[in-house]
């Protein structure tokens, strides 16, 4: 199954201002692992987050982190942040469950 990938404006806005090479690696990352599976957890490239109602995935681009969440057979991709900032955008943005 083939999964609908969406952008919220804030991560189109992250995606944008990437540097070339960095969007080049992201857009391939979501291609390969979230058009055909979002949920698909591994040990380092998708991770589902615990404690979180939103967004419920991460994955893992080299170190820039996408988190994303997945309903029926579409992603929404909420946000696109460097590793670093990651866990700030996560207590910013992040929705406990």
């Amino acid at each position: 199954m083939k999964y609908t990938i969406t952008f919220s404006p804030e991560a189109r806005e992250d995606y944008e201002v990437l540097p070339a090479y960095v969007r080049a690696a992201v857009r391939d990352g979501i291609d390969k692992h979230l058009q055909h599976g979002p949920v698909r957890e591994s040990k380092s490239r998708i991770k589902r987050l615990r404690g979180l109602e939103k967004p419920e995935y991460r994955l893992r681009v080299g170190d820039v982190r996408v988190f994303y969440d997945v309903r029926d057979e579409a992603v929404e991709v909420l946000g696109i942040v460097s590793k670093k900032n990651a866990e700030e955008w996560l207590k910013r943005r992040g929705v406990k469950s």
